[in-house]
C-alpha cells in the first residue's frame, strides 16, 4: 500500500505548520488581506487544516461547507487564486515538502479552482 500525500507531507504536524505559514503570508499580502478582515482566523485555521487533511487523503475531519458555498459572494478572481496558490507553494517549501508532493498538493487545490472562484 502506497503512502498518501498526507503521510508523505508528514501528517497533522506538518499540515498545521503549512497552514500557519500560509495564513501569515496571506495576511501580509495586501491583495488578499481584505478577504479575511472579518474572519476568525483561529476558526479558519481549524477549517483549513481539516480541509487540507481531507483533500490530501488524511483523516476525514472537514465539516465545513463545499467550496462553492464557502466562497459565494466573495468575488474572488483568478489573480487571487494564483496568489494563494503561490503562497501555499512557498509555505509547503518551508514545511519541508518535496517538489513532487507540492505539485501533487497544488494539483488537488487547483482541481477546486472553479468552485472556489464560483465559475
Amino acid at each position: 500500500m502506497s503512502a498518501t500525500l498526507y503521510d508523505k507531507l508528514g501528517g497533522q504536524p506538518t499540515i498545521e505548520k503549512i497552514v500557519d505559514d500560509l495564513h501569515k503570508r496571506i495576511l501580509a499580502d495586501n491583495t488578499l488581506k481584505p478577504f479575511f478582515a472579518n474572519t476568525d482566523m483561529a476558526k479558519q485555521r481549524a477549517h483549513q487544516i481539516a480541509f487540507f487533511s481531507l483533500i490530501f487523503e488524511g483523516p476525514k475531519q472537514y465539516t465545513g461547507r463545499p467550496m462553492d458555498k464557502t466562497h459565494t459572494g466573495m468575488s474572488l478572481q483568478e489573480p487571487h487564486f494564483d496568489a494563494i496558490a503561490n503562497h501555499l507553494t512557498e509555505a509547503m517549501a518551508v514545511g519541508g515538502a518535496s517538489a513532487e508532493d507540492t505539485k501533487a498538493a497544488l494539483d488537488r487545490v487547483s482541481s477546486l479552482k472553479g468552485a472556489i472562484l464560483n465559475k
